[in-house]
């Protein structure tokens, strides 16, 4: 018989055991490949956001404070920038498209972002994905609202139908404007971005809203002007909270960047999207690497106990190998016996451990793209994930060495003695 068949029959007379070990080593490279997967991916899914835009400017603050703020609707500006300033911008010649965004309101807990048409037509995500409307069209009325593709499953929206804005973007909000309400006009198909969770509105829409507001103060009841009244005046942007911007010359990013951080008007800040995601990645490594490092930790305690199940399993299998060593057996094949076992325990951790991780990525995967925004697609390991496994099966051999080399050891004369 074969060295691996007699190593499987041996493992399968000690079933429960070997189970056990086999599941703890698969349970640590779940960890380990889930959270180099997840950190990949989410990676990734924040790089994939935006493409193509050579700038964002806001208020001035800091350049990763602005890339939250206004791409992934964390957190709030500083300060807005005004309109005259927008203008003056937009009018340079280097200048060849511009998207403002108007941030502040909300909708059952959903952002809201005022913005032009310009975003259909410049917007690209994931490469050069542009925004598609997959049910209805754009806003072109002022009351008009097109909504990201999770709030329409979540809320169970139809195009036509009304709904009521709010005030800031809590969740519980504290004023709403039910005097204004807005229709559905078109529902995005998904991007796995942060636009699936956001309402789309025109900046006119967002000045109709506060109208009547002065100071961040809440119209006086009974006062309002109502929807039509809005309808009829020209609405006129005061500020934006920040605008995207795409220019006709990649050799000129450094130059318009310097011309808008040293702006003259008001305190400006212009950051390249690629550097700004770049600080985020300094802040979150050491975090990633702890992650990493715990994992790592936690492999190496399976690895630990499984050498510590064929160590203790080698004084009850001493008669076992005296046995085999009688039939002629050789010390090199009780050795490559205990090595294969430890192999064995391995690469079929690894194999179930893969198995649980696509497992639980058809699960988790589109709880994790509604909630956190972050795509994880489910392909084939990648190059990283294979040195990884190899890894893990390298560092097994060598544990492996210590029984297999212990169990070379015994001599036949001492697997035949009973010990009182």
């Amino acid at each position: 018989m074969s060295i691996l068949g007699l190593t499987i029959k041996s493992i399968l007379n000690r079933r429960l055991t070997a189970t056990l070990t086999v599941l703890s080593i698969a349970i640590s490279v779940l960890l380990l490949l889930g959270v180099e997967r997840i950190r990949v991916e989410a990676r990734q899914s924040f790089t994939n956001t935006l493409s193509g835009t050579d700038l964002i400017v806001g208020a001035r603050t800091g350049d990763i404070n602005l890339l939250l703020s206004s791409v992934f609707h964390i957190g709030n500006a500083s300060s807005n920038v005004s309109w005259e300033s927008y203008e003056e911008i937009r009018n340079h010649p280097a200048v060849a498209w511009t998207i403002p965004v108007s941030l502040g309101d909300s909708h059952r807990g959903r952002r809201v972002m005022g913005t032009s048409r310009d975003l259909f037509k410049h917007f690209r995500y994931r490469g050069d994905s542009p925004l598609v409307v997959a049910d209805g069209q754009p806003f072109s009325d002022l009351f008009d609202a097109v909504i990201g593709a999770e709030v329409a499953r979540k809320l169970g929206y139809t195009v036509g139908q009304d709904i009521v804005l709010s005030h800031g973007v809590d969740t519980v909000a504290m004023h709403h404007h039910e005097d204004k309400p807005f229709r559905i006009s078109g529902i995005l198909a998904p991007t796995g971005t942060p636009i699936d969770k956001t309402i789309l509105v025109s900046l006119e829409g967002i000045e109709a809203m506060h109208i009547d507001w002065h100071n961040s103060s809440a119209p006086v009841p009974g006062l309002e002007t109502s929807a039509e009244e809005a309808r009829a005046m020209a609405l006129q942007p005061t500020s934006v909270t920040a605008f995207y911007m795409g220019l006709t010359s990649r050799m000129a990013t450094f130059r318009v960047q310097r011309l808008i951080n040293e702006y003259g008007d008001e305190a400006l800040l212009a950051i390249l999207p690629g550097v700004a995601l770049q600080n985020l990645w300094q802040i979150v490594g050491a975090g990633e690497k702890a992650l990493l490092f715990v994992s790592g930790l936690v492999l190496l305690a399976g690895l630990v106990g499984m050498l510590t199940t064929v160590l203790t399993s080698l004084n009850e299998r001493r008669r076992e190998i005296a046995i085999l060593r009688s039939i002629g057996a050789k010390p090199v094949h009780t050795f490559l016996l205990l090595l294969s076992e430890t192999l064995i325990y391995t690469v079929a951790g690894c194999a179930l451990g893969i198995g649980l991780l696509y497992g639980g990525l058809l699960v988790a995967q589109p709880l994790v793209q509604s909630q956190l925004g972050i795509y994880l697609p489910i392909g084939l390991p990648v190059f990283k994930e294979v040195m990884m496994l190899a890894g893990i099966i390298l560092l097994s051999a060598t544990l492996g060495l210590l029984p297999a080399w212990r169990a070379y050891k015994h001599s036949l004369a001492d697997g035949l003695t009973v010990r009182v």
